[in-house]
């Protein structure tokens, strides 16, 4: 089981909730879905670059060696052009959630909740 919370750039994403959902199922099933930061906004490859200091990736270019695919830390992002989807471990959820809100807000980027549907958009 994970923790589950994707950040997105507002300039990619509608703001009505229901044309929001269908954006974001477009967005996870989409063929530019993948593990390629350079296919992302330049927001969100920044806010990548720096969330990944303290939650790195788990597969990828730039995945955590096979010795250390245990750590607690270690992160399962799906990369997609207008929004990036992290899952945590739920241990380290309450960590992950404060660093990914702090990182969204210096990049001006959004968060969405899947689990509870809310959605948060910069101001």
């Amino acid at each position: 089981m994970s923790y589950d919370l994707m950040v997105f750039d507002p300039a990619c994403a509608p703001k009505d909730k229901s044309a929001f959902e269908a954006w974001v199922d477009a967005e996870m099933s989409g063929p530019d879905a993948a593990l390629d930061a350079s296919k992302c906004t330049e927001a969100l490859t920044a806010w990548f670059e720096a969330f990944c200091e303290f939650f790195p990736p788990l597969n990828g270019p730039n995945a955590v060696s096979d010795d250390r695919i245990d750590d607690p830390e270690v992160t399962d992002f799906t990369l997609m052009p207008g929004a990036i989807y992290a899952s945590f471990r739920y241990s380290v959820a309450e960590a992950a959630v404060t660093k990914l809100a702090i990182l969204a807000e210096r990049h001006g980027l959004g968060i969405y909740d899947p689990q509870g549907g809310d959605c948060i958009f910069p101001d």
